[in-house]
């Protein structure tokens, strides 16, 4: 039997071990799709050496940038996003295995807020600065949708929530959510701290969280006339993105 799996922590929102078991039942696949939480990264050699059967893997908070230090190779994509989201296990002749990795919430996010764009979305706040930011933004900027970070605190390259204005609220018409917050496991009553006061009807607000779908961060957002989309569809999508990378030749 084939295994696949996720790596994270925590891993009790994630609705990929069920989606997936359920195509290999549904399609008589013989595989099993197994959630590794791991208090560490440094967990990792030793799943892989104790399920010699895993053909791929997909990695998730907190683990999207530090996995890269154990592949042998990855995506041009993900080097030009800087994280991970899928791992492809790959056994030589003595049965040892390599690991490389490709990032496809860039797939799954292009895909899913496309069609959402209008002509004035011109510029974006990318809510954190972690592995799954760095995909948005990638996938935002290849959009043609000029980007700022923000995150709790200032740094070189992000501004703290404590700086958003009123102009650059509105001149920012696309907030992506790419913190944790509200998610299950998270604090599903938590959500970004933006002046969300200063939302109204150009906005689009995507939360890349996608347990449960309608956040406080949404919610909060359509009660002022925005547009709002939940992360379910960018998984869903990622998800089927990752099964053609583990299959690929």
């Amino acid at each position: 039997m084939k295994k696949y799996g996720i790596i994270g922590n925590p891993l009790a929102q994630s609705a990929s071990p069920e989606f997936f078991n359920a195509k290999f039942e549904k399609e008589g696949i013989d595989a099993r799709y197994i959630p590794f939480e791991i208090e560490s990264i440094e967990e990792l050699p030793r799943i892989i050496e104790e399920h010699p059967e895993l053909q791929g893997f997909n990695v998730t908070i907190p683990y999207k940038q530090k996995v890269m230090s154990y592949l042998d190779g990855m995506s041009n994509e993900a080097k030009g996003i800087d994280a991970v989201n899928v791992v492809k296990v790959i056994h030589d002749k003595e049965g040892k295995a390599h690991l490389w990795g490709y990032n496809s919430d860039v797939i799954g996010f292009t895909r899913s807020i496309q069609p959402l764009l209008k002509e004035h979305h011109k510029k974006a706040l990318v809510l954190g600065t972690g592995g799954a930011s760095k995909a948005i933004v990638y996938a935002l900027q290849h959009l043609g949708i000029e980007c700022q970070y923000v995150s709790r605190k200032a740094s070189d390259k992000a501004i703290a929530y404590s700086d958003l204005t009123a102009g650059i609220m509105e001149s920012h018409t696309v907030i992506v959510n790419c913190t944790p917050l509200g998610m299950v496991g998270h604090g599903i009553d938590q959500c970004p701290d933006i002046p969300y006061s200063l939302i109204d009807s150009k906005h689009l607000l995507y939360d890349i969280v996608y347990n449960p779908e309608n956040t406080l961060f949404l919610q909060k957002g359509a009660a002022l006339g925005a547009g709002t989309k939940s992360g379910y569809e960018m998984w869903y999508l990622q998800a089927l993105a990752s099964w053609t990378i583990w299959n690929q030749e």
